[in-house]
């Protein structure tokens, strides 16, 4: 799988490569087919990368950070501990390289703080608050009141505890709902022990952050020319796109 392979061994390595070339096959063989059944019918291919992935070589952990500074509050369980989502002032649901800091009752005051804590941290490349969450159309009412952007190298796990050994039953697993976040070191999944790591340094790439960079965007190609609107195309440009594909705009 191209992402999967990308994310487990970086974006570079030889596993990412052979991902991308039984990629390249298999649309190889889906343009072959087309062609055979619609011969010279005109067709219009769109190829959209949904996003580049980086190498990464650093974790950063927004929840632990917010635990240590006392506004993430866990309480022990027979399953481990957990998030006391009553009790904390804050939390993360992190994502990749962005989080969304959710802080109870939109404090001002803790707003405020838990953007200064975070500011010029390791692994941090931009913190957002307020009127620059607008900046990247995030000026939503379900967006964190604090948003936090990793540095190219870098991404964030969901972990909040602070030893192993309290971490919850479901940390091991593939578990995607009782997680606050995607956790890419299910990637790593042992059949063995029907059970994942805790080790979130075994990720080598991961994607999200704004792109500031080539190495940073993904490509969006076509074989019929004049359909972009320019050399650099956003994510939701492509809608209007195809809409010109099938002559609607």
């Amino acid at each position: 799988n191209l992402d999967y392979a990308a994310q487990r061994t970086g974006p570079d390595s030889e596993a990412a490569g052979r991902a991308v070339a039984e990629l390249d096959e298999q649309i190889g063989r889906l343009a072959e087919g087309f062609k055979t059944a619609y011969a010279d019918a005109g067709l219009v291919w769109l190829v959209a990368g949904e996003y580049a992935i980086g190498p990464v070589d650093h974790t950063a952990f927004p929840n632990r950070i917010l635990r240590i500074a006392g506004l993430l509050k866990a309480v022990d369980t027979p399953e481990g501990e957990m998030i006391d989502f009553q009790q904390s002032r804050a939390f993360a649901m992190v994502d990749h390289q962005l989080s969304h800091v959710y802080v109870n009752d939109s404090d001002p005051a803790i707003i405020a703080k838990v953007a200064d804590m975070f500011t010029g941290m390791p692994g941090i490349a931009d913190v957002l608050t307020g009127q620059r969450l607008a900046q990247y159309d995030l000026n939503h009412p379900r967006c964190g009141e604090v948003v936090l952007v990793s540095t190219p190298n870098s991404w964030q796990a969901y972990y909040w505890w602070l030893d192993d050994d309290r971490a919850p039953s479901f940390a091991r697993k593939v578990d995607i709902h009782r997680k606050p976040g995607y956790d890419p070191v299910e990637l790593f999944f042992d059949p063995a022990t029907k059970s994942i790591p805790l080790d979130a340094s075994l990720v080598r790439g991961s994607h999200g952050a704004p792109a500031h960079h080539p190495s940073q965007m993904t490509v969006l190609l076509c074989n019929r020319p004049g359909l972009f609107p320019g050399t650099i195309v956003r994510d939701t440009d492509v809608f209007d796109v195809v809409l010109q594909c099938f002559g609607m705009k």
